[in-house]
């Protein structure tokens, strides 16, 4: 029988690849997406290579499609075992703090954490009776010992603090499953060249990105409470 998967910002990007490469490992998928007309384009692509992908609609900063996804997929997948909460977005992916606008800070925590939040509670029950995994994808900026010791990194107050708060709620989860069989982690693919970023030169491939979450959320080892990057755990 297979497993059933859940994906957000799924139609493109890191997320489309985390769907291809789950389903093609034998999971049935579901891809969430903000743009029905996107995220049907997407399952189309992959279901016309023999994938088995579903869609649901989701935007992660309107709470009413949250609570439609969520519902569908309490519902219709009762079986759902993992989810994968990678839908986010920059905020203005600012350079520093004094220039970090108020607007910009609410817009990344509207998606990244907010909206993220509310999909992790209405599904955590499902995925914990079904000792099934979450993992939150985040960055190597999320990350306070990075952002106080690194030689360099990009000071985006907005969309790394958003990320932070999101690794926060990725411990808080975790702890509440710690004598149970599921679990909840949180997994950086590293820099990769995305929309993100603008498709910024010197990433890794979005293939090889998916591929490092994808390997820890099917890998059959208990990672709960770990902020994982491709080489192992990664400081918080």
């Amino acid at each position: 029988m297979k497993k059933t998967a859940f994906v957000t910002g799924a139609n493109k990007g890191i997320g489309i690849e985390i769907v291809k490469q789950l389903s093609e490992a034998g999971w049935k998928v579901v891809l969430g997406a903000r743009s029905a007309e996107r995220g049907e384009a997407a399952v189309f692509e992959l279901t016309s290579k023999g994938l088995d992908v579903e869609y649901v609609q989701i935007d992660m900063s309107d709470l009413k499609t949250i609570e439609q996804a969520a519902d569908t997929l309490n519902k219709n997948y009762p079986d759902l075992k993992l989810l994968i909460n990678n839908a986010g977005m920059p905020g203005a992916f600012s350079r520093s703090f004094t220039d970090t606008k108020e607007e910009d800070l609410r817009n990344a925590f509207e998606v990244n954490f907010f909206g993220t939040v509310r999909l992790n509670q209405y599904l955590f029950p499902l995925i914990k009776d079904n000792e099934g995994t979450i993992v939150n994808v985040s960055t190597d900026m999320a990350s306070l010992d990075h952002m106080q010791n690194a030689e360099f990194t990009l000071n985006a107050f907005d969309y790394n603090s958003s990320k932070t708060a999101n690794n926060a709620m990725t411990l808080s989860m975790a702890y509440e499953v710690k004598n149970s069989s599921a679990q909840v982690f949180a997994v950086t693919p590293g820099f990769t060249s995305t929309d993100l970023n603008g498709n910024a030169a010197g990433g890794k491939s979005k293939e090889a990105a998916a591929a490092i979450i994808v390997g820890y959320a099917t890998d059959g080892k208990r990672h709960n409470g770990e902020f994982l990057d491709e080489k192992g755990v990664y400081s918080w």
